[in-house]
């Protein structure tokens, strides 16, 4: 069983408000694809990757919309548990919001693991343990609001095979990315 952690939770706020739930994770996502964004693309054009990687260009596009959809999931369940007359509900919702917290905080890791320091074992198990976080949150959440954790459906896909593209990059490069860069060290 998961527990609401209010110091590992985000404040009420980024759940109460639709727009401040949408926006967070697009922004904060967005701030980590800039801060990497140089070492991600010298990067990601030098490696081995598995059959079926994607061209680089489809990652922006892709996360901005997952992560609208996690924040709207974010706002439907916060909102419609905190409004529910069934203790158990509401516990759920505030369970699921410190699960949420935890996986954002996994999610805006795994860039800077994998393109900035070049830590491709590390990376793929903060995926690893994200997808499992996510999956988790969706059942938590569905509990509460069954469009909540409808809406979270597609990231875990994502994280699904974004985990294949982690691991198998890291198997094909012998699991090391220094030098990777296209750039001299």
């Amino acid at each position: 069983m998961t527990t609401y952690i209010p110091s590992l939770t985000l404040p009420a706020i980024f759940f109460e408000s639709a727009p401040a739930s949408i926006l967070l994770p697009i922004a904060a996502g967005t701030a980590v694809g800039f801060a990497t964004r140089t070492q991600t693309k010298d990067q990601y054009a030098t490696l081995k990757r598995p059959p079926g990687s994607p061209p680089a260009w489809l990652f922006g596009p892709a996360w901005t919309v997952l992560y609208g959809l996690m924040g709207y999931a974010a706002h439907r369940a916060w909102t419609v548990g905190a409004t529910s007359a069934n203790p158990q509900t509401v516990q759920l919702a505030k369970h699921g919001a410190t699960l949420y917290t935890l996986q954002l905080g996994l999610n805006m890791a795994f860039m800077p693991l994998n393109f900035g320091f070049k830590r491709p074992i590390e990376a793929t198990a903060d995926i690893v343990a994200l997808t499992g976080l996510t999956g988790w949150l969706i059942y938590i959440w569905g509990q509460v609001d069954e469009r909540a954790g409808y809406a979270l459906v597609p990231y875990l896909g994502w994280l699904s095979f974004a985990t294949y593209l982690s691991a198998g990059s890291g198997y094909l490069n012998n699991w090391d990315f220094t030098g990777k860069s296209g750039k001299k060290e």
